[in-house]
């Protein structure tokens, strides 16, 4: 479950639903996108990357990033690494091991207890399931985390590979599903 990041009751403006619909497939892969937006919905570049920083300041977007495809790029295998963290130590330890340049994305979530005490996630991708156990294994403090593999393949919509899941995890166990 996410938390709201609005951190103001700011309206979106004319201007900012605008940018937001011309982006929601990507930014212009060109080598001024805020110009080709700018060009596209008749505002100056400045003032594209001004309505930009606005909505992240206001909370309205989180950030505009880039979102590789992995599969395109040859990584088609991942997997989900996580560790129960304290509190204390959350915030040093995902850094480090979102600073790692195997891992997409790294984030801190809820522990569900007594059923989930993990709140440290972070997906690795690799070009096999060997790479990706290699690396996951190469985290820092990986002595206290655990692989979910393979991520790609467990289907949340089938009760049973759910069941076996939740079986594995409860029993402090890799997921194979």
């Amino acid at each position: 479950m996410s938390t709201s990041t609005l951190k103001s009751e700011a309206a979106l403006s004319d201007q900012d639903r605008a940018l937001i619909l011309a982006t929601q497939s990507g930014l212009p892969l060109v080598p001024d996108p805020w110009a080709e937006l700018g060009r596209q919905l008749d505002m100056p570049a400045e003032q594209v990357l001004d309505r930009f920083r606005a909505m992240q300041a206001n909370g309205i977007i989180r950030r505009v990033a880039a979102v590789p495809d992995h599969y395109k790029l040859g990584y088609r295998f991942n997997g989900m690494t996580v560790w129960d963290v304290t509190d204390q130590a959350i915030a040093t330890m995902g850094q480090k091991v979102g600073d790692l340049p195997f891992v997409s994305h790294c984030y801190r979530r809820p522990r569900h207890l007594p059923y989930w005490s993990y709140n440290l996630f972070a997906m690795v991708h690799g070009t096999s399931r060997d790479e990706v156990e290699h690396k996951a294994g190469h985290h820092p403090g990986a002595a206290g985390r655990h692989l979910l593999r393979p991520y790609h393949s467990l289907q949340f919509g089938n009760s049973e590979k759910n069941r076996i899941a939740t079986e594995n995890l409860e029993r402090d166990q890799p997921c194979f599903a």
